[in-house]
């Protein structure tokens, strides 16, 4: 068994925080160590978490100080600031060392296939669930590459997370980390969940509304070194998606903003790399159709 350290952070989740918690504590494979990380919550977030923690001798809770209020913190990518923070303070105990959002349910089995999924392949650097939504009253699973681990279930293998950490305190982190495990010969990947996929309560992106949430996610492609085609084509995409049209235009968007704004990207190295993968990916996409 690989020891498993769980950094959670949360900002006012009082709406969610419980339900989360109640499916980290129905997990069949317990954490050995659990950070819940209140940044500066108002609400009564903190409250809950030390509860929990109060009843599961694997749980700690540390507090950060309230930040003055930012129109879009996500944006200065406050989150993994909060991450990397807990990270120093757990030290070096772990094999793996995972960051859940707190806006989850969990399905029982999710740490325990995740350990699995990295037992059984010693060059799987990252791994993490694929995730739904609820629409209609009907699980959804939201858009992920299989090769991409979303930023709310990240598994890191210690001595990728070694090698991919420290990060810039910026958009596109979540994708920036996993590009750089895969420069260094590390494979990522999400899986499927024994049971259905976790639950993401808060769709993707819409904490601070739909459309910022795009923008914000086409300026994260820019910042992660995604060229202008294939943001072209993913904007093109994502015009399927809610809001229809409007949601894959403010991406799109977001990545030209970013662009005329000079905003800090990743560095040539990785721009090239990723533009590899991209190719290889279109010229799979193109021949894929041409079997049909």
């Amino acid at each position: 068994m690989m020891r498993l350290a769980v950094i959670a952070c949360f900002l006012n989740e009082e709406a969610y925080l419980p339900i989360f918690l109640e499916s980290l504590a129905a997990q069949r494979r317990k954490p050995d160590q659990l950070l819940l990380v209140d940044d500066g919550s108002s609400d009564d977030s903190l409250a809950l978490a030390q509860e929990f923690a109060a009843s599961n001798p694997y749980a700690r809770v540390l507090s950060r100080p309230r930040r003055p209020p930012q129109r879009d913190r996500l944006a200065t990518a406050a989150e993994l600031e909060a991450f990397c923070w807990a990270v120093e303070q757990m030290g070096t105990a772990g094999d793996v060392v995972a960051k859940l959002d707190a806006d989850l349910r969990l399905t029982p089995d999710t740490l325990a296939e995740l350990e699995r999924r990295l037992q059984a392949d010693p060059q799987l650097g990252m791994a993490g669930a694929f995730q739904s939504i609820i629409v209609g009253g009907q699980p959804v699973r939201e858009r992920c590459p299989e090769n991409h681990v979303r930023g709310s279930t990240k598994f890191y293998r210690r001595g990728c997370f070694e090698q991919v950490f420290p990060l810039p305190f910026r958009l596109g982190w979540d994708t920036s980390d996993e590009v750089s495990a895969r420069m260094h010969g590390w494979r990522t990947q999400s899986f499927s969940m024994p049971g259905g996929d976790p639950i993401h309560l808060r769709p993707t992106a819409t904490r601070d509304g739909a459309l910022l949430g795009r923008r914000r996610d086409g300026r994260a492609a820019y910042a992660y070194g995604a060229g202008l085609l294939w943001t072209a084509a993913g904007a093109a995409d994502r015009m399927r998606d809610s809001p229809l049209v409007l949601g894959g235009l403010n991406f799109l968007l977001g990545w030209v903003a970013a662009a005329l704004r000079s905003e800090p990207r990743a560095d040539a190295r990785q721009r090239a790399f990723l533009a590899g993968e991209h190719r290889e990916r279109l010229r799979g996409a193109i021949s894929a159709r041409m079997r049909r």
